[in-house]
Protein backbone atom coordinates (compact mmCIF):
# COMPACT_ATOMS: atom_id res chain seq x y z
CA UNK A 1 0.00 0.00 0.00
CA UNK A 2 1.28 3.44 -0.95
CA UNK A 3 1.44 6.12 1.75
CA UNK A 4 0.03 9.49 0.75
CA UNK A 5 0.05 12.71 2.77
CA UNK A 6 -3.05 14.80 3.41
CA UNK A 7 -2.40 18.35 4.62
CA UNK A 8 -4.92 19.56 7.21
CA UNK A 9 -5.11 23.08 8.66
CA UNK A 10 -6.40 23.05 12.23
CA UNK A 11 -7.79 26.49 13.08
CA UNK A 12 -8.27 27.11 16.78
CA UNK A 13 -5.68 24.44 17.43
CA UNK A 14 -4.85 25.50 20.98
CA UNK A 15 -8.46 25.46 22.18
CA UNK A 16 -9.55 22.66 24.48
CA UNK A 17 -11.71 20.80 21.95
CA UNK A 18 -9.19 20.86 19.12
CA UNK A 19 -6.11 20.19 21.24
CA UNK A 20 -7.43 17.46 23.56
CA UNK A 21 -10.00 15.78 21.31
CA UNK A 22 -9.29 16.30 17.62
CA UNK A 23 -5.49 16.18 17.89
CA UNK A 24 -4.70 14.07 20.95
CA UNK A 25 -7.68 11.75 20.64
CA UNK A 26 -7.89 11.62 16.85
CA UNK A 27 -5.38 12.86 14.31
CA UNK A 28 -2.21 12.37 16.37
CA UNK A 29 -3.28 8.79 17.10
CA UNK A 30 -3.97 8.10 13.42
CA UNK A 31 -0.56 9.53 12.51
CA UNK A 32 1.31 7.65 15.25
CA UNK A 33 -0.36 4.37 14.25
CA UNK A 34 0.96 4.71 10.70
CA UNK A 35 -1.90 6.48 8.96
CA UNK A 36 -5.45 5.61 7.89
CA UNK A 37 -6.03 2.90 5.25
CA UNK A 38 -8.25 4.17 2.45
CA UNK A 39 -8.67 1.78 -0.46
CA UNK A 40 -5.22 0.72 -1.68
CA UNK A 41 -3.48 3.65 0.04
CA UNK A 42 -2.57 4.76 3.54
CA UNK A 43 -3.37 8.40 4.25
CA UNK A 44 -0.94 10.14 6.61
CA UNK A 45 -2.26 13.39 8.15
CA UNK A 46 0.14 16.34 7.89
CA UNK A 47 -1.01 18.92 10.41
CA UNK A 48 -0.65 22.70 10.33
CA UNK A 49 -1.70 24.36 13.59
CA UNK A 50 -3.33 27.79 13.25
CA UNK A 51 -4.20 30.17 16.05
CA UNK A 52 -3.55 33.59 17.60
CA UNK A 53 -1.00 32.85 20.34
CA UNK A 54 2.52 31.91 19.22
CA UNK A 55 3.56 30.51 22.59
CA UNK A 56 0.52 28.25 22.91
CA UNK A 57 0.92 27.07 19.32
CA UNK A 58 4.57 26.22 19.95
CA UNK A 59 3.61 24.33 23.12
CA UNK A 60 0.92 22.35 21.30
CA UNK A 61 3.34 21.58 18.47
CA UNK A 62 5.95 20.34 20.93
CA UNK A 63 3.39 18.21 22.77
CA UNK A 64 2.28 16.36 19.63
CA UNK A 65 5.45 16.50 17.55
CA UNK A 66 3.99 18.95 15.03
CA UNK A 67 6.56 21.30 13.55
CA UNK A 68 4.26 23.44 11.39
CA UNK A 69 2.17 26.18 12.98
CA UNK A 70 1.19 29.76 12.17
CA UNK A 71 -0.68 32.82 13.42
CA UNK A 72 -1.25 33.94 9.82
CA UNK A 73 -4.45 32.24 8.69
CA UNK A 74 -4.34 33.85 5.25
CA UNK A 75 -0.95 32.29 4.52
CA UNK A 76 -2.20 28.91 5.69
CA UNK A 77 -5.24 29.15 3.41
CA UNK A 78 -2.98 30.08 0.51
CA UNK A 79 -0.80 26.98 0.95
CA UNK A 80 -1.71 24.34 -1.69
CA UNK A 81 -0.06 21.59 0.38
CA UNK A 82 -2.97 21.76 2.83
CA UNK A 83 -6.23 21.07 0.96
CA UNK A 84 -8.34 20.48 4.11
CA UNK A 85 -9.43 23.19 6.53
CA UNK A 86 -10.86 22.40 9.97
CA UNK A 87 -12.39 25.09 12.20
CA UNK A 88 -12.70 24.90 15.98
CA UNK A 89 -12.11 28.59 16.70
CA UNK A 90 -14.57 31.24 17.89
CA UNK A 91 -18.20 30.43 17.09
CA UNK A 92 -19.17 33.98 16.12
CA UNK A 93 -16.35 34.10 13.54
CA UNK A 94 -17.03 30.66 12.03
CA UNK A 95 -19.22 31.58 9.08
CA UNK A 96 -16.75 34.15 7.76
CA UNK A 97 -13.81 31.81 8.38
CA UNK A 98 -15.42 28.91 6.52
CA UNK A 99 -16.33 31.15 3.59
CA UNK A 100 -12.69 32.28 3.39
CA UNK A 101 -11.63 28.63 3.32
CA UNK A 102 -14.09 27.89 0.51
CA UNK A 103 -12.77 30.89 -1.43
CA UNK A 104 -9.29 29.38 -1.00
CA UNK A 105 -10.50 26.06 -2.47
CA UNK A 106 -10.29 24.06 0.76
CA UNK A 107 -12.42 21.10 1.75
CA UNK A 108 -14.03 22.10 5.04
CA UNK A 109 -14.71 20.20 8.25
CA UNK A 110 -16.08 22.18 11.17
CA UNK A 111 -17.22 22.18 14.75
CA UNK A 112 -20.81 23.14 15.45
CA UNK A 113 -22.80 25.22 14.98
CA UNK A 114 -21.76 25.46 11.36
CA UNK A 115 -23.56 28.79 10.95
CA UNK A 116 -25.69 31.21 12.98
CA UNK A 117 -28.85 30.30 11.03
CA UNK A 118 -30.28 27.68 8.69
CA UNK A 119 -30.39 30.20 5.82
CA UNK A 120 -26.70 31.04 6.22
CA UNK A 121 -25.85 27.34 6.50
CA UNK A 122 -27.66 26.60 3.25
CA UNK A 123 -25.77 29.39 1.51
CA UNK A 124 -22.47 28.07 2.89
CA UNK A 125 -23.18 24.55 1.64
CA UNK A 126 -24.28 25.82 -1.76
CA UNK A 127 -20.97 27.69 -2.14
CA UNK A 128 -18.97 24.61 -1.16
CA UNK A 129 -20.93 22.38 -3.54
CA UNK A 130 -20.59 24.87 -6.39
CA UNK A 131 -16.82 24.82 -5.88
CA UNK A 132 -16.76 21.00 -5.90
CA UNK A 133 -15.49 20.84 -2.33
CA UNK A 134 -16.11 18.14 0.27
CA UNK A 135 -17.58 19.22 3.59
CA UNK A 136 -18.42 17.83 7.01
CA UNK A 137 -19.70 18.76 10.46
CA UNK A 138 -18.47 17.34 13.75
CA UNK A 139 -21.17 15.14 15.31
CA UNK A 140 -19.12 13.37 17.95
CA UNK A 141 -21.70 12.60 20.65
CA UNK A 142 -23.34 9.92 18.52
CA UNK A 143 -20.15 7.88 18.86
CA UNK A 144 -19.99 7.96 22.66
CA UNK A 145 -19.89 4.36 23.98
CA UNK A 146 -23.18 4.70 25.86
CA UNK A 147 -25.04 6.07 22.85
CA UNK A 148 -23.52 3.48 20.52
CA UNK A 149 -24.95 0.80 22.82
CA UNK A 150 -28.37 2.46 22.64
CA UNK A 151 -28.17 2.51 18.85
CA UNK A 152 -27.20 -1.16 18.83
CA UNK A 153 -30.23 -2.00 21.00
CA UNK A 154 -32.51 -0.17 18.55
CA UNK A 155 -31.00 -2.10 15.64
CA UNK A 156 -31.60 -5.38 17.52
CA UNK A 157 -35.27 -4.50 18.08
CA UNK A 158 -34.82 -4.66 21.85
CA UNK A 159 -37.35 -1.90 22.59
CA UNK A 160 -40.24 -3.13 20.47
CA UNK A 161 -42.30 -0.05 19.66
CA UNK A 162 -40.66 3.03 21.16
CA UNK A 163 -43.22 4.91 23.25
CA UNK A 164 -41.09 7.64 24.83
CA UNK A 165 -37.62 9.01 25.55
CA UNK A 166 -35.92 11.55 27.79
CA UNK A 167 -32.52 13.23 27.45
CA UNK A 168 -31.20 15.11 30.48
CA UNK A 169 -27.99 17.10 30.49
CA UNK A 170 -26.08 19.70 32.47
CA UNK A 171 -24.32 20.69 35.65
CA UNK A 172 -23.85 23.76 37.82
CA UNK A 173 -21.65 26.35 36.11
CA UNK A 174 -20.44 28.89 38.66
CA UNK A 175 -21.13 32.53 37.83
CA UNK A 176 -17.54 33.70 38.26
CA UNK A 177 -18.57 35.77 41.27
CA UNK A 178 -18.95 33.19 44.04
CA UNK A 179 -16.47 30.87 42.32
CA UNK A 180 -14.51 30.76 39.06
CA UNK A 181 -16.68 29.74 36.11
CA UNK A 182 -15.91 26.46 34.35
CA UNK A 183 -17.02 27.85 30.99
CA UNK A 184 -15.78 30.91 29.06
CA UNK A 185 -17.86 34.07 29.28
CA UNK A 186 -18.73 34.11 25.56
CA UNK A 187 -21.04 31.15 26.24
CA UNK A 188 -23.35 33.58 28.04
CA UNK A 189 -23.33 36.48 25.60
CA UNK A 190 -25.26 36.74 22.35
CA UNK A 191 -22.47 38.73 20.70
CA UNK A 192 -20.07 35.83 21.25
CA UNK A 193 -22.42 33.22 19.83
CA UNK A 194 -23.47 31.93 23.23
CA UNK A 195 -26.69 30.34 24.44
CA UNK A 196 -27.56 26.82 25.52
CA UNK A 197 -29.88 26.13 22.58
CA UNK A 198 -27.30 26.95 19.91
CA UNK A 199 -24.53 25.29 21.91
CA UNK A 200 -26.07 21.94 22.90
CA UNK A 201 -29.29 21.30 20.95
CA UNK A 202 -27.35 20.69 17.71
CA UNK A 203 -25.75 17.76 19.54
CA UNK A 204 -29.06 16.42 20.76
CA UNK A 205 -30.54 16.66 17.25
CA UNK A 206 -28.11 14.21 15.68
CA UNK A 207 -28.15 11.94 18.73
CA UNK A 208 -31.94 11.64 18.79
CA UNK A 209 -32.41 11.42 15.02
CA UNK A 210 -29.38 9.16 14.61
CA UNK A 211 -30.79 6.65 17.08
CA UNK A 212 -34.58 7.04 16.90
CA UNK A 213 -35.34 8.73 13.59
CA UNK A 214 -36.57 12.11 12.32
CA UNK A 215 -38.08 14.79 14.56
CA UNK A 216 -41.46 16.03 13.33
CA UNK A 217 -42.11 19.00 15.63
CA UNK A 218 -40.94 20.60 18.86
CA UNK A 219 -42.23 22.81 21.66
CA UNK A 220 -39.63 24.50 23.80
CA UNK A 221 -39.14 27.01 26.57
CA UNK A 222 -35.84 28.66 27.44
CA UNK A 223 -34.86 30.99 30.25
CA UNK A 224 -31.92 32.60 32.06
CA UNK A 225 -31.36 31.08 35.48
CA UNK A 226 -28.26 33.11 36.39
CA UNK A 227 -28.76 36.65 35.01
CA UNK A 228 -25.44 38.13 36.13
CA UNK A 229 -21.96 36.69 35.69
CA UNK A 230 -18.34 37.79 35.91
CA UNK A 231 -15.90 37.37 33.01
CA UNK A 232 -12.25 36.32 32.90
CA UNK A 233 -11.10 39.90 33.59
CA UNK A 234 -13.27 40.27 36.69
CA UNK A 235 -15.88 42.42 34.95
CA UNK A 236 -19.53 41.74 35.73
CA UNK A 237 -21.96 41.50 32.82
CA UNK A 238 -25.63 40.74 32.19
CA UNK A 239 -26.37 37.37 30.64
CA UNK A 240 -28.47 37.94 27.50
CA UNK A 241 -28.91 34.31 26.40
CA UNK A 242 -30.61 31.25 27.86
CA UNK A 243 -28.78 28.89 30.23
CA UNK A 244 -31.67 26.48 30.87
CA UNK A 245 -34.17 24.85 28.48
CA UNK A 246 -36.98 22.31 28.38
CA UNK A 247 -38.11 20.86 25.04
CA UNK A 248 -40.88 18.46 24.04
CA UNK A 249 -40.38 16.52 20.80
CA UNK A 250 -42.64 14.44 18.57
CA UNK A 251 -40.90 12.07 16.15
CA UNK A 252 -42.19 11.04 12.75
CA UNK A 253 -42.60 7.55 14.24
CA UNK A 254 -45.14 8.96 16.70
CA UNK A 255 -42.89 8.57 19.74
CA UNK A 256 -42.73 11.55 22.10
CA UNK A 257 -39.95 12.66 24.37
CA UNK A 258 -38.18 15.52 26.09
CA UNK A 259 -34.82 17.26 26.35
CA UNK A 260 -33.95 18.92 29.66
CA UNK A 261 -30.70 20.93 29.50
CA UNK A 262 -29.32 23.33 32.07
CA UNK A 263 -26.12 25.03 33.20
CA UNK A 264 -27.90 25.63 36.52
CA UNK A 265 -28.57 22.15 37.88
CA UNK A 266 -26.68 20.04 40.35
CA UNK A 267 -25.91 16.52 39.22
CA UNK A 268 -27.63 13.55 40.78
CA UNK A 269 -27.90 10.45 38.66
CA UNK A 270 -25.85 8.13 36.50
CA UNK A 271 -23.95 10.71 34.43
CA UNK A 272 -23.71 14.33 33.24
CA UNK A 273 -25.94 13.34 30.34
CA UNK A 274 -28.44 10.49 30.31
CA UNK A 275 -30.64 9.31 27.45
CA UNK A 276 -33.50 6.97 28.36
CA UNK A 277 -35.62 5.15 25.79
CA UNK A 278 -38.81 3.29 26.78
CA UNK A 279 -40.48 0.73 24.55
CA UNK A 280 -43.18 -1.92 24.71
CA UNK A 281 -40.56 -4.67 25.08
CA UNK A 282 -38.02 -2.95 27.29
CA UNK A 283 -36.20 0.21 28.36
CA UNK A 284 -32.61 1.41 28.38
CA UNK A 285 -30.77 4.38 29.81
CA UNK A 286 -27.29 5.42 28.68
CA UNK A 287 -24.69 7.84 29.93
CA UNK A 288 -21.44 8.82 28.26
CA UNK A 289 -19.84 5.40 28.69
CA UNK A 290 -22.33 2.99 30.25
CA UNK A 291 -25.78 1.71 29.37
CA UNK A 292 -28.34 -0.23 31.42
CA UNK A 293 -31.40 -2.18 30.26
CA UNK A 294 -34.59 -3.55 31.77
CA UNK A 295 -36.54 -5.97 29.59
CA UNK A 296 -40.27 -6.40 29.72
CA UNK A 297 -39.82 -9.74 31.50
CA UNK A 298 -37.63 -8.08 34.18
CA UNK A 299 -39.88 -5.07 34.73
CA UNK A 300 -41.05 -5.05 38.37
CA UNK A 301 -44.73 -4.77 39.16
CA UNK A 302 -45.17 -1.45 40.94
CA UNK A 303 -48.57 -0.88 42.49
CA UNK A 304 -48.08 2.83 43.05
CA UNK A 305 -48.31 5.10 46.04
CA UNK A 306 -49.94 3.74 49.18
CA UNK A 307 -50.45 5.90 52.23
CA UNK A 308 -52.65 3.50 54.19
CA UNK A 309 -51.71 1.61 57.37
CA UNK A 310 -49.55 -0.78 55.35
CA UNK A 311 -47.50 2.07 53.78
CA UNK A 312 -44.52 1.41 56.06
CA UNK A 313 -44.02 -1.98 54.38
CA UNK A 314 -44.42 -0.86 50.76
CA UNK A 315 -41.53 -0.11 48.40
CA UNK A 316 -39.52 2.08 50.75
CA UNK A 317 -36.63 -0.36 50.80
CA UNK A 318 -36.78 -1.23 47.10
CA UNK A 319 -33.59 -0.60 45.12
CA UNK A 320 -34.91 0.33 41.70
CA UNK A 321 -31.42 0.77 40.20
CA UNK A 322 -30.51 -2.82 41.08
CA UNK A 323 -33.29 -4.06 38.78
CA UNK A 324 -31.38 -2.90 35.67
CA UNK A 325 -28.65 -4.87 33.87
CA UNK A 326 -25.54 -3.18 32.50
CA UNK A 327 -24.88 -3.69 28.78
CA UNK A 328 -21.38 -5.08 28.13
CA UNK A 329 -18.89 -3.27 25.92
CA UNK A 330 -19.60 -3.94 22.23
CA UNK A 331 -16.21 -2.72 20.94
CA UNK A 332 -12.91 -1.37 22.28
CA UNK A 333 -13.12 2.30 23.25
CA UNK A 334 -12.25 4.84 20.58
CA UNK A 335 -12.37 8.60 20.98
CA UNK A 336 -15.69 9.84 19.48
CA UNK A 337 -13.90 12.63 17.59
CA UNK A 338 -11.68 10.09 15.87
CA UNK A 339 -14.74 8.49 14.28
CA UNK A 340 -15.41 11.77 12.52
CA UNK A 341 -11.94 11.99 11.02
CA UNK A 342 -11.98 8.33 10.01
CA UNK A 343 -15.13 9.10 8.02
CA UNK A 344 -14.19 12.51 6.67
CA UNK A 345 -10.70 11.66 5.39
CA UNK A 346 -11.96 8.85 3.07
CA UNK A 347 -14.74 11.23 1.98
CA UNK A 348 -12.10 13.75 0.88
CA UNK A 349 -9.55 11.47 -0.76
CA UNK A 350 -11.80 8.77 -2.23
CA UNK A 351 -15.30 10.25 -2.34
CA UNK A 352 -16.66 7.73 0.17
CA UNK A 353 -20.18 8.60 1.42
CA UNK A 354 -20.24 10.69 4.58
CA UNK A 355 -23.45 11.09 6.57
CA UNK A 356 -22.25 14.07 8.61
CA UNK A 357 -21.84 16.68 5.90
CA UNK A 358 -23.02 20.29 6.06
CA UNK A 359 -26.61 19.22 5.40
CA UNK A 360 -26.50 17.36 8.72
CA UNK A 361 -24.93 20.41 10.35
CA UNK A 362 -27.77 22.54 8.96
CA UNK A 363 -30.30 20.13 10.45
CA UNK A 364 -28.52 20.55 13.79
CA UNK A 365 -28.94 24.33 13.57
CA UNK A 366 -32.56 23.85 12.51
CA UNK A 367 -33.45 22.23 15.83
CA UNK A 368 -31.87 25.07 17.82
CA UNK A 369 -33.63 27.64 15.62
CA UNK A 370 -36.99 25.86 15.94
CA UNK A 371 -36.65 25.72 19.73
CA UNK A 372 -35.82 29.43 19.90
CA UNK A 373 -38.86 30.25 17.78
CA UNK A 374 -41.06 27.97 19.85
CA UNK A 375 -39.89 29.57 23.10
CA UNK A 376 -40.57 33.05 21.71
CA UNK A 377 -44.02 32.23 20.29
CA UNK A 378 -45.06 29.57 22.83
CA UNK A 379 -46.18 27.28 20.00
CA UNK A 380 -45.23 23.94 18.43
CA UNK A 381 -42.79 24.40 15.53
CA UNK A 382 -42.51 22.10 12.53
CA UNK A 383 -39.21 20.33 11.81
CA UNK A 384 -39.80 19.38 8.18
CA UNK A 385 -36.50 18.83 6.32
CA UNK A 386 -34.94 21.99 4.92
CA UNK A 387 -34.16 21.99 1.19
Amino acid sequence: MATKTLGIILNGATGRICRTQHIRGGLAQIRDEGGLPVGDDVIMPRLLLAGRNEQRLAEAGAEFGIEEWTTDLDSALADPDFPVFFDAAATHLRLDTLNRAIDAGKHIYTEKPIAPSVAQGLELMARADAAGLRHGAVEDKLFLPGFRKLSHLVEQGFFGRVVGFRLEFGWWVFDGIEAESQRPSWNYQKAGGGGLLSDMHPHWRYVIEGILGPIAQVASTAWTAQPERQDEDGKRYDVDVEDATATLLELESGARGAILSSWARRVRGDDLVTFQIDGTEGSAVAGLRKCWIQSGADTPRIEGFNMGPEAATMDFSMDYDAQWTEVPEIAPYKNPYRFGWEGFIPHVVAGDPYAHDLSAGIRDVQLAEACMRSSDTRTWVDMAPVT
